[in-house]
């Protein structure tokens, strides 16, 4: 297959256009978290909807990522790359205009389509089209600039959504995604692979339904408790499907993952670290972004701006960690990563109750920065770890698997997390309850909006009580946010023990 330079002007097309097209996703996936907010407000939304606003596009990214990837080796990485934003602006498109929740899942879903198809494009195409030795300057390229774009997601994301233009973090995809379009049709030549290898769509078939399953019995049970024929069906339904996909895995001639490559302990342990870490740092980042807003009285862009020192850290570190866990190796960056992230959590828990932004520097900001320090430890030697574990053919497969667990940790971590929110959330307001004087009609007129979360509001008929019900629904929203971050913290230590269970400091054989 013939390759460009990266200084050519073919080699600067391919470079601007897969820049522009990853950054629709990057804007979206950090920027959302901070409109949740004002989107729950306009919607009407409850807890286990704003869950489904962000599962129902990492459950479609999670499960057809590989086969996106896929999709592009085999029908042409360009075609596929543009398909998935042709389908990326329409979703968005249609998110900007969605007038209640059901629609805006549905159209999140077809977002997720897009995405699965769109992201593996991006640095598949640089990987096949720029002169291997000059691969790795793209990809770094690549990488910063993905990395502002992280940044600036809750930034804008926050400005807009104190503007009244939430929706507009979906309307900016359009116009971004069209550029991206005409330089990829005008200016990139086609590539593909010389093969024959079927696509594992039932593998994808059976990996999107187990998981969603599973989302699915988990965020019911707040509404209708666990103990319910339908959440276990659901959660039953979903373990099934799960083991169904690998009895298809293990059988295929084609699989989506080749299950061998987890025989390598090295491998298992870098995606179970990855599951377990981006699972904790998921759930935390969405629960304090509610609880800045909800609570503590930040505005949307105050919030979007208290995570500019996280990326920041990450941005101007990550270079120079990847070179120490060159010389070093990388074991003990993937203990110490995860420990310091834990206690960046730990800290944040202990954060209740603020007089508002005045007092970030004394309150989060401490939290803010230990944990990014730990994800900039992390980070770099991670992803060397997952790709260097295997041989170099298995690099695309290998750097789709961790992308998936990333994806797939964060839907399951949010439905699990949301119910346990809500859970924690009912209980402290049940006990806060206790003591004030309200009849039993009225108390179980305040649990009701437990689903709620952060946006409860006080009812009509309590309107003597509002300032009382008012501050047992913020201390109840602090008391769920507190337990939930020193769990997260949990997960970021058991992420550092996969570390010593399994990357052993003698080096196993990659997988060839």
């Amino acid at each position: 297959m013939n390759t460009i330079a990266l200084k050519s002007a073919a080699g600067r097309w391919v470079m601007i256009s897969t820049i522009l097209a990853s950054s629709m996703a990057y804007i979206d996936m950090t920027g959302l978290n901070v409109v949740l907010p004002a989107l729950q407000k306009d919607l009407n939304a409850n807890g286990p909807d704003l869950f489904w606003i962000l599962n129902g596009y990492l459950l479609m990214v999670a499960s057809l990522i590989l086969v996106g990837g896929a999709l592009g080796d085999k029908l042409g990485r360009k075609k596929i790359f543009m398909a998935g934003i042709v389908v990326f602006i329409i979703g968005s498109a249609a998110c900007g205009f969605a007038v209640n929740t059901t629609m805006l899942i549905s159209f999140r879903i077809l977002q997720g389509i897009g995405g699965a198809m769109m992201i593996p494009g991006s640095l598949s195409l640089i990987s096949s089209s720029i002169a291997p030795d000059q691969r790795g300057k793209a990809i770094g390229i690549w990488s910063a600039f993905s990395t502002v774009f992280t940044m600036g997601g809750p930034i804008i994301g926050g400005a807009l959504a104190d503007a009244g233009l939430w929706r507009y973090i979906f309307f900016i995809n359009v116009p971004i995604g069209i550029m991206a379009l005409i330089m990829l049709h005008f200016k990139v030549s086609e590539n593909k692979e010389d093969d024959d290898k079927a696509i594992d769509f039932w593998g994808a078939g059976t990996l999107a339904i187990g998981l969603t399953l599973l989302t699915f019995g988990f965020l019911r049970i707040p509404s209708i408790g666990f103990h319910t024929m339908g959440v276990y069906i659901s959660l039953a339904g979903g373990v099934l499907f799960l083991f169904l996909y690998m009895i298809i895995e293990r059988k295929s001639n084609h699989p989506m993952v080749p299950l061998k490559l987890f025989s390598n302990p090295i491998f298992s342990g870098t995606n179970l670290l990855t599951f377990f870490l981006y699972a904790g740092l998921g759930a935390s980042m969405l629960f304090l972004s509610l609880n800045l807003v909800q609570v503590q009285g930040y505005s949307q862009f105050e919030s979007g701006l208290t995570f500019l020192p996280f990326s920041i850290l990450l941005a101007a570190t990550s270079g120079f960690v990847g070179g120490l866990a060159d010389k070093y190796g990388s074991r003990r960056f993937l203990i110490a990563g995860p420990i310091i992230a834990g206690i960046g959590q730990l800290l944040l828990s202990f954060v209740t109750q603020t007089s508002g932004a005045n007092q970030y520097f004394t309150t989060f900001f401490p939290g803010i920065l230990v944990l990014g320090l730990g994800m900039s430890l992390t980070v770099a030697p991670l992803t060397a770890t997952v790709m260097g574990s295997v041989d170099s053919h298995f690099s695309g497969i290998a750097s789709g698997v961790n992308n998936a667990m990333t994806n797939i940790s964060r839907v399951i971590a949010i439905a699990v997390f949301g119910a346990l929110a809500i859970l924690f959330f009912s209980i402290a307001l049940q006990n806060r309850l206790e003591h004030i004087p309200l009849n039993k009609d009225k108390k179980n007129i305040v649990l009701k909006q437990a689903s709620n979360l952060g946006n409860a509001k006080v009812p009509p008929e309590l309107a003597k009580e509002e300032q009382a019900v008012k501050k047992i629904y913020r201390e109840s929203f602090i008391a769920a946010y507190v337990k939930i971050s020193r769990i997260c913290a949990g997960l970021s230590f058991f992420a550092a023990l996969m570390t010593i269970i399994f990357i052993k400091r003698s080096s196993t054989p990659a997988i060839s």
